[in-house]
């Protein structure tokens, strides 16, 4: 017989999770653009600078030394920046995933003790 109580429970549980993983990649994506306007704001603020001492230069080989340092120092930068972005998508993907971890593995246990009787015969 179907149990209302246990359905109604197991229904809350089941929006309790939802809610709290979506709070969690909530949290996620709003620590990723805070880093994003952060690292924009420092790199606007490097090439005005950078500009600024471009701009007192007084030998075309010094400029260009100065303009090789400032795109290899932006380059490294960038590639950091981007790798540290990459790894706080990666930890939102793994929250995000945590609470179904465990049901989709036993179903998946389930699943595969259904086949193999059927794959026996």
């Amino acid at each position: 017989m179907f149990n209302f109580d246990e359905a109604n429970k197991k229904g809350k549980e089941a929006m309790d999770t939802a809610l709290k993983s979506y709070s969690d990649v909530s949290k996620g994506f709003q620590a990723i653009a805070a880093e994003a306007a952060e690292y924009s704001k420092k790199s606007f603020q490097d090439g005005v600078t950078h500009f600024e001492t471009l701009a007192g230069v007084k030998s075309f080989e010094a400029a260009f030394e100065l303009q090789s340092s400032y795109v290899k120092s932006a380059y490294e930068n960038f590639v950091a920046e981007a790798t540290k972005l990459g790894e706080m998508y990666a930890d939102i993907a793994k929250v995000a995933y945590k609470p179904y971890e465990a049901p989709v593995a036993a179903a998946t246990k389930a699943a595969s003790k259904a086949v193999a009787p059927a794959t026996a015969a």
